[in-house]
């Protein structure tokens, strides 16, 4: 069902009711009522609504001399004034003038039956149904007020049918801002959701993120701030309409606000429930508390009078923009001075609703007036700029910017256009409206001073919105702790850095700290997580930032990469220098007896092992990493095979061929020796093959050694292949070192045991520290160590078969000759003949 036909349903029980409750004869005070070319109604509390009676089916009289509302008293004489000084203007309506009538809604009822009788046509008593609503005129243009929300729903329901503009100055509920429920309702007080933007971004200012919130029955008082960019509610309680301070609900109210162990409580209600919270606050001894005021009671003395209540700690609130009407207090105290007369009752036997009678308007004298202080004076430029609004409106729509406005039939929908789109200058305050009804103005954030029992508010800074922007001076607040310090408001402190919060129980604020595993870091837009750093960063534990990972290579300018290219480089002119000198001499009995032209092989072999030094240096490439290890591997494969093969040569000369002659011709004619190097080689070779083939060396950015490190390394030392290569040249050097010790009683120019086991042993002694080192150790000085072996292994051959060999071709000529060899091999002849 739309809202139109809603609302048509109960016009029926409208009119029978506004009818049933008319007053044939009713006396009204003429300062509720004004003739004019076009009528304005204004809404008014001039008495405080009535719990006992407010629920009753009849309307509440509105004259008890015990409830008069000075608040709403200056709320209906900014009304008769603003029209008062239209009327006296020539600029804004030249030559039509406004009238209005005033009605007191000291209750629901009372609003209900206010209601009803400005819908009712001019001079009548009631209503008449039309098929076009929109041809309907009421006695009234347009209606200012109620003062509260649950009375401007009301009013604003009744009103829709007929597009009514009803202007608020109170009634700040969010709820009225639809316009498909209540489409000629405007305000002209900012509505509840800036107000809880303030709010929230006020907690946020301060850090206070662990709050109670208490709220009114109605529509104001019920925003939800749980879900506000981080707020945490620990107690969340409404006052019900019929609540009194120290009953059993606001005491257990209080319990629980003394559970809720929050530092700050915003306290979202209607003045009237808050002095009910603040007096059951001050009963309780409820202390040592920050109050978040909500703008209908934060400059309200209705609140500030209660007693005790300068003991409750420190409060900040919202409050509208303070701007003063010129010329109201005169206006009031003029009016008080009037003689007015007293009012007259009704006739007998006339049913006589006094709800424009106000007995005791007309009992005031200058010096009795209601006080007007600075929450009246807001209220009541609200009610000014209303009636501001609807005069320019009709300034819009009688088309009076020609000096004189015309007199045709005027719609009040016609007039709710016009009010929309009024922009006009009051006082230095730019009027105008929104699309929903609201006005575009701003609010001031105050905090309460006390001098004694004496209190006044101060303004401590300003809201405004587009864009939103919240202003705070907080050097001008009075903290009530120790040292003026501001009041902390948290469930749990925040974490130290690099630190993540675990949600302890239902409230994201309440948490314990936990440190960010390593490689991991904390983003301060997301403090329950820790996130992952990039492939190429690192972070220690607890950290909140990554760090570059430190790139890591064995470069060619380090100092020991100096001293390993020097040693190797070293090692290659050596092995260069021992082939050419073998090469000199090489028909002499030392080379012949080395091998002869087998130690070139030897030499080759050596150095092609120590070329493979050179690939260890740099940023790794794929070259690099093919030849580095394979070349060292076939390299010294092939010195091994030579070394063995040499080795078990003289064993077979020296201590077979006599014994077994058929093997030693054997070996002899097919030429052993070359054989076994050739296949021994090539056995070799083949493994090298596969491996490059099979486990391909490939450059690599190495991430999981070292959390803080990027090793860029070669695949080679994970791959069996290299184990294979490796497992193959350990079994050639057991076999050199086992063929040199076979041979240790052999003729001293022959006998190469002891500098053969010397060198095999520092060959296993280097790799076996290589392993060891690479178990433990994985950066990028194990390179070094990788290095330092080859050269061991390299240098340990070469010192242990050539260099004994090079000393006496240098240094002892006279054993290099054929006579001493025969002279040792006779020598060995007679230690082996049987004596």
């Amino acid at each position: 069902m739309s809202p139109w036909v809603a609302h048509l349903a109960v016009l029926p029980l409208s009119i029978a009711c506004c009818w049933a409750l008319s007053c044939h004869k009713t006396w009204f005070s003429p300062d509720f009522s004004l003739p004019g070319d076009f009528l304005l109604a204004g809404l008014f509390p001039l008495h405080t609504d009535c719990l006992q009676v407010r629920r009753r089916p009849q309307v509440t009289l509105c004259d008890r001399p015990d409830s008069f509302n000075g608040h709403g008293y200056h709320l209906f004489q900014a009304m008769r004034f603003g029209i008062e000084e239209i009327n006296n203007s020539t600029a804004l309506l030249p030559n039509v003038t406004l009238g209005y009538e005033l009605y007191d809604v000291c209750s629901e009822s009372a609003n209900f039956y206010a209601t009803l009788n400005m819908l009712c046509l001019p001079g009548t008593y009631h209503m008449e149904i039309q098929e076009n609503l929109s041809h309907y005129s009421p006695k009234v243009m347009a209606i200012i007020g109620p003062d509260n929300t649950n009375n401007a729903v009301t009013t604003a329901a009744m009103l829709s049918p007929f597009l009514v503009p009803l202007i608020s100055y109170e009634a700040s509920s969010t709820v009225l801002s639809s316009k498909w429920q209540y489409p000629s309702f405007l305000r002209t007080i900012p509505s509840d959701k800036y107000q809880v933007e303030i709010i929230v971004l006020l907690l946020q200012k301060f850090g206070w993120v662990w709050i109670s919130l208490v709220g009114s029955y109605g529509d104001y008082g019920q925003e939800d701030l749980a879900t506000k960019r981080g707020i945490c509610i620990a107690f969340k309680g409404i006052m019900s309409s019929s609540a009194q301070e120290g009953d059993k609900e606001m005491w257990s109210m209080m319990r629980h606000l003394a559970l809720a162990r929050t530092t700050v409580v915003v306290v979202f209600s209607s003045r009237q429930l808050a002095r009910v919270f603040f007096k059951s606050v001050v009963l309780a001894k409820l202390t040592g508390k920050v109050w978040i005021a909500s703008e209908d009671w934060a400059i309200s003395t209705h609140i500030t009078n209660v007693p005790g209540i300068q003991g409750i700690g420190t409060v900040l609130g919202v409050a509208i923009q303070q701007r003063l009407i010129p010329g109201l207090k005169e206006f009031e105290e003029a009016y008080a001075r009037a003689d007015k007369g007293a009012p007259r009752s009704c006739s007998k036997g006339s049913w006589c609703s006094t709800n424009q009678l106000c007995r005791e308007c007309q009992t005031f004298t200058e010096y009795t007036m209601p006080k007007l202080g600075a929450f009246s004076m807001s209220s009541a430029y609200n009610v000014y700029r209303a009636v501001y609004a609807a005069a320019h409106g009709l300034h819009q729509l009688l088309g009076c910017a020609s000096g004189t406005c015309s007199r045709g039939q005027v719609y009040p929908w016609q007039l709710l256009e016009q009010i929309y789109k009024v922009n006009f200058l009051l006082h230095e305050d730019t009027v105008t409206f929104d699309d929903n009804g609201d006005p575009l103005s701003g609010y001031n954030i105050i905090a309460w001073d006390w001098i004694g029992s004496k209190w006044t508010f101060r303004v401590i800074g300003s809201f405004t919105w587009s864009p939103v922007r919240l202003d705070i001076n907080k050097t001008n607040i009075q903290w009530h702790g120790k040292n003026n310090q501001v009041p902390a408001s948290v469930c749990t402190r925040d974490c130290v850095e690099g630190h993540h919060r675990v949600v302890l129980g239902f409230h994201h604020c309440c948490f314990e700290c936990v440190p960010c595993e390593a490689g991991t870091f904390l983003n301060k837009s997301d403090l329950y997580g820790c996130q992952l750093c990039g492939k190429e960063e690192w972070a220690p534990e607890g950290s909140q930032t990554c760090f570059p990972r430190t790139v890591v290579v064995l470069t060619w300018q380090e100092p020991i990469s100096w001293v390993l290219l020097a040693a190797n480089t070293l090692l290659l002119l050596l092995l260069v220098g021992t082939a050419g000198l073998f090469a000199w001499h090489l028909d002499t009995p030392v080379v012949r007896s080395a091998g002869g032209r087998l130690c070139f092989l030897m030499l080759g072999s050596l150095a092609g092992g120590s070329c493979s030094v050179y690939g260890f240096f740099g940023e790794p490439t794929l070259p690099a990493c093919l030849l580095r290890q394979a070349l060292f591997s076939l390299g010294f494969a092939i010195f091994l095979s030579c070394l063995t093969v040499r080795s078990f040569q003289l064993i077979i000369i020296f201590k077979f061929s006599t014994k077994v002659p058929r093997f030693y011709r054997a070996w002899v004619q097919c030429h052993g020796a070359g054989l076994f190097v050739m296949i021994s080689s090539m056995a070799q070779l083949l493994i090298c093959l596969i491996w490059l083939v099979v486990w391909t060396p490939l450059p690599t950015r190495e991430y999981q050694r070292f959390p803080q490190l990027v090793v860029l390394e070669c695949t080679e030392s994970n791959s069996l292949g290299f184990l294979l290569a490796f497992t193959y040249n350990g079994l050639l050097s057991v076999s050199a070192f086992a063929c040199s010790y076979l041979g240790k009683d052999l003729p001293e120019n022959y006998n190469e045991a002891k500098c053969v086991t010397f060198s095999q042993l520092l060959n296993f002694v280097s790799w076996i520290t290589f392993f060891t080192v690479a178990s433990v150790y994985q950066g990028k000085y194990l390179l070094v160590v990788n290095v330092l072996a080859f050269l061991t292994c390299l240098s340990s051959g070469f010192s242990g078969y050539f260099l004994p060999k090079c000393y006496v071709i240098l240094f002892r000529p006279d054993l290099n000759n054929t006579e001493h060899f025969q002279a040792s091999i006779q020598d060995y002849t007679r230690r082996c003949s049987p004596s």
